[in-house]
């Protein structure tokens, strides 16, 4: 698409618990909001609320959930762990950068998921662990 065709950028979002201000950087070589696995060398990020919005209730801690708006530095790819594991083609609008992500704005008044279906999705998650297929592609 040209940058003539529309006068809109797309927006990026993270989903996460970590207190974060407009101009900070989120950097490689934190864990998953997913899995105990040792520090990635991405950084992830969508392009759809409703995939930040897993990210923040998934994300492990006590902390308040967050979602902000971000904006890539480098290269993006899409996310492997969802495009070629469970949503091919990408319908998340999931992706991930070696490089840094500016955190432009946090997202406030969000709407989380019902709490019978983050139930689910724990569970879901939590047998994974159990036997061993929450690996992350890094």
């Amino acid at each position: 698409m040209s940058a003539s065709a529309t006068m809109f950028a797309q927006s990026f979002f993270h989903g996460t618990r970590a207190d974060l201000k407009p101009g900070d950087r989120i950097v490689v070589g934190h864990g998953s909001n997913f899995s105990a696995a040792k520090p990635l060398s991405w950084v992830y990020f969508a392009s759809t609320l409703d995939a930040a919005i897993w990210g923040a209730e998934l994300a492990a801690g006590s902390a308040p959930q967050r979602i902000y708006v971000v904006e890539p530095t480098g290269p993006i790819v899409d996310d492997p762990n969802l495009t070629d594991k469970k949503f091919p083609g990408n319908p998340t609008m999931s992706y991930r950068s070696r490089d840094p992500l500016i955190v432009l704005a946090e997202v406030v008044n969000w709407q989380g998921h019902p709490a019978e279906q983050l139930q689910h999705m724990k569970d879901a998650l939590a047998r994974m662990q159990a036997d061993g297929t929450d690996h992350i592609i890094d």
